[in-house]
């Protein structure tokens, strides 16, 4: 197979604050210092693009120093944390973005699916933005029509297709501009987190057609996504990036395991009145979630209750532990942790919340509602759900832990 696309020492900096350098002359050296291929002269040393440390530069490197071969027809998956740079990467391969340093090459016309609304004009109809898409990747009309029917067929849009895209959902808008990235005619289809917003049946449609051109058609893709199940069903190899450093490419469960040994998931709540803190935890295929509790005045049982949802607030799963057979004592001022151990929930990746309720069993209780946000990484792709548990926690085992 012959190389696609090419990465050579690609680098991005962002100047944070003011753009200028302050005065004309300087602007127009760096522009001229452009022009000739050189690096910024004004450019400071700037630092990793780890968001975890307050940057003492007022440049950051959303990229340092990638290098990596795709050859025709791979499907490559692009995993990281938020931050990490997959964006920027993918808006440097489809030519949006220029690179402060380094060099890419590739061979053939690119489709990208990078944000909501992206590539389309909102004044213009369905129609219209499908043949315009056409036109930039240098089809023809007819060739344009030819796929016309195809496109919004799987779209599914035909009823909105000569309205303006500006009075399109985000979902309507996702599926049209996939529709039109995926069966135009482009050697590199390049597909950003955006198939989110879309519906699961949707999603899992995307997956398909993806793996179809890759696979049937010979065409590369490049995809992003946080649904290692998506990932490790599309790609066969897969490049994770860390605070803009890259791995090298490397076969997809690999690159999973790296990045799911150094990202276990922890967000921690902060309470008061008793309550010191919740955290939630998930660790492989078990999620903890641990409060540590002080005796306050009125509390007679340390009762532990939490709620899991989903992003749009549907509730899945709920318990609650009453600690009856451990009296606290207001003399010694007694605390400790409650600790409740979820596992194997069958939940798909994505974002959950976690409402606590904590206090006396029937009264004087301090509820916080959503107050922790959990991203399930990794947890389905173990799983052969039926279409009745689709979207539902069946937990294989529950435990609680107290500590006095």
């Amino acid at each position: 197979m012959s190389i696609v696309i090419k990465a050579e020492n690609i680098s991005k900096a962002y100047q944070l604050g003011q753009i200028g350098t302050g005065t004309i002359s300087r602007d127009l050296e760096r522009w001229y210092a452009r022009l000739r291929g050189k690096e910024d002269p004004f450019l400071r040393v700037g630092e990793s693009n780890n968001q975890n440390i307050k940057s003492e530069s007022e440049v950051v490197w959303s990229l340092k120093d990638i290098n990596f071969e795709i050859e025709q027809g791979d499907a490559v998956g692009i995993i990281g944390r938020n931050g990490a740079g997959k964006s920027t990467l993918l808006k440097i391969l489809s030519k949006v973005t220029a690179p402060t340093t380094g060099k890419i090459t590739g061979k053939g016309r690119i489709a990208s699916l990078l944000e909501v609304g992206t590539g389309f004009h909102p004044e213009l109809s369905g129609r219209e933005n499908i043949f315009l898409n056409g036109a930039i990747l240098g089809m023809r009309k007819k060739e344009i029509q030819r796929k016309l029917e195809e496109i919004v067929d799987f779209a599914g849009i035909e009823r909105y297709l000569d309205t303006p895209v500006k009075r399109y959902s985000s979902g309507m808008y996702v599926r049209l501009a996939f529709a039109v990235a995926a069966h135009l005619e482009s050697e590199i289809l390049i597909v950003d987190e955006v198939l989110a917003v879309g519906d699961a049946e949707f999603q899992k449609k995307c997956l398909g057609k993806m793996g179809e051109v890759s696979k049937g058609d010979g065409r590369t893709v490049l995809f992003v996504s946080h649904n290692m199940g998506s990932i490790q069903q599309l790609c066969q190899k897969s490049l994770l990036l860390t605070n803009g450093f890259s791995s090298s490419i490397m076969e997809t469960s690999k690159i999973i395991s790296a990045y799911l040994e150094n990202n276990d998931i922890q967000n921690i709540c902060f309470f008061d009145r008793g309550l010191k803190y919740v955290k939630a935890v998930q660790i492989n295929d078990t999620i903890f979630v641990e409060a540590e509790y002080l005796y306050y005045e009125g509390l007679k049982f340390p009762n532990l209750g939490i709620v899991i949802r989903t992003e749009e607030g549907f509730p899945l799963f709920a318990t609650s532990q009453t600690i009856e057979n451990n009296p606290l004592k207001i003399s010694n001022n007694l605390g400790g942790k409650i600790r409740i151990e979820i596992l194997e929930p069958k939940l798909f990746d994505g974002t959950y919340f976690i409402s606590v309720f904590f206090g006396n069993r029937d009264s004087d209780v301090i509820v916080k509602e959503d107050c922790i946000k959990i991203q399930i990484i990794g947890m389905t792709t173990n799983y052969q759900l039926s279409k009745s548990s689709v979207g539902f926690i069946a937990p294989k085992s529950i435990q609680t832990l107290i500590e006095n």
